[in-house]
């Protein structure tokens, strides 16, 4: 066990039911329970042939589950019943709904496999929110 330097912390794992919208820095262990291509695109006249990949997978722990938007290389990681550790998630507000993400100042790691079973009956991205835009007198 490596000694955690100083000013390191330890992560605080974050379960499915305690995301909120408007929230992030969540570090969590999920499972891929499935995986769907949504956009695929390159740019082939651009200097660089970038592929852009955007998948949308249903990710979920023995709390409940939420849709992880996978990106570019992140989709390769997402593969049914993998086990994943998310670091520094976000939650971005899709149509209403609640989105898992991890940007570039966060990880996607694949880890051992979990041993819990997803709790499929509580998808937090069915939640619709609604915006409420406070105006000021």
């Amino acid at each position: 066990m490596a000694e955690a330097k100083p000013g390191m912390r330890k992560p605080v794992f974050t379960k499915v039911d305690q995301l909120r919208p408007g929230t992030s820095g969540h570090t969590l262990i999920v499972k891929v329970v499935s995986s769907k291509m949504v956009l695929q695109k390159g740019r082939p006249d651009g200097p660089q042939v970038r592929q852009m990949r955007i998948a949308e997978c249903l990710v979920g722990d023995e709390t409940g589950m939420i849709v992880f938007t996978a990106r570019n290389e992140q989709v390769d990681l997402m593969k049914p019943d993998t086990t994943v550790i998310l670091r520094n998630a976000k939650i971005d507000m899709f149509k209403g709904s609640m989105r898992l993400a991890v940007d570039k100042w966060g990880r996607v790691e694949v880890s051992e496999p979990a041993s819990f079973t997803v709790k499929e009956d509580n998808n937090l991205s069915l939640v619709e929110y609604e915006l409420v835009n406070v105006v000021e007198e």
